[in-house]
């Protein structure tokens, strides 16, 4: 795969059932431990973030490639982590979708890493590395089946503030206002 895609792992998750250890075993991720090994300009799929992830940030992950922090998302401390431990990269959230994998089936924004590491590219303009990512889970394909309204949606809004107002629309709710 063309695309670098770099996973900081936190070692909280049972290895048995973490995604990012198995798209590291296939050779489609590298696992990294510290904040330090993040690109600068690489995308950081951030949760916390202010900004929604979009087609904007296709040339960032083309150049300098996607993160994805592997944690517990049940940890107090994990909001501080992303405002405090990751300085470097370009911070953003991806928009709403649900997570089909095994433990969170059905909860929406509740992705795996996989799942989380696929909506980015597929986001992004990068359809066969989403759908490569996917093909390695059981479950893989039915997370692009469920999501795909969505992700196309996603994929053809220009900017950030698009994915916002699409995410609204599909929620039945009033996009916020954007700030200056």
């Amino acid at each position: 795969m063309e695309i670098r895609i770099l996973i900081l792992h936190l070692r909280e998750d049972d290895p048995k059932k973490c995604t990012a250890m198995k798209l590291a075993k296939h050779g489609l991720a590298k696992i990294i431990h510290k904040p330090s090994q993040i690109p600068y300009n690489a995308v950081v799929l951030d949760p916390f973030s202010p900004k929604a992830f979009s087609i904007e940030d296709r040339e960032f992950i083309k150049k300098y490639g996607v993160v994805a922090v592997d944690a517990s998302w049940h940890s107090e401390n994990i909001r501080e982590f992303f405002l405090k431990k990751i300085r470097r990269g370009k911070h953003r959230a991806l928009p709403y979708l649900i997570a089909v994998n095994p433990i969170n089936y059905g909860k929406p924004t509740i992705l795996s890493t996989a799942e989380a590491i696929a909506a980015s590219l597929y986001i992004a303009g990068f359809k066969e590395e989403a759908e490569k990512i996917m093909s390695i889970f059981k479950w893989g394909p039915t997370f692009l089946t469920l999501n795909r309204e969505l992700l196309e949606a996603y994929s053809k809004a220009s900017s950030s503030i698009e994915v916002v107002k699409t995410q609204f629309e599909f929620m039945g709710k009033k996009a916020p206002a954007p700030e200056p």
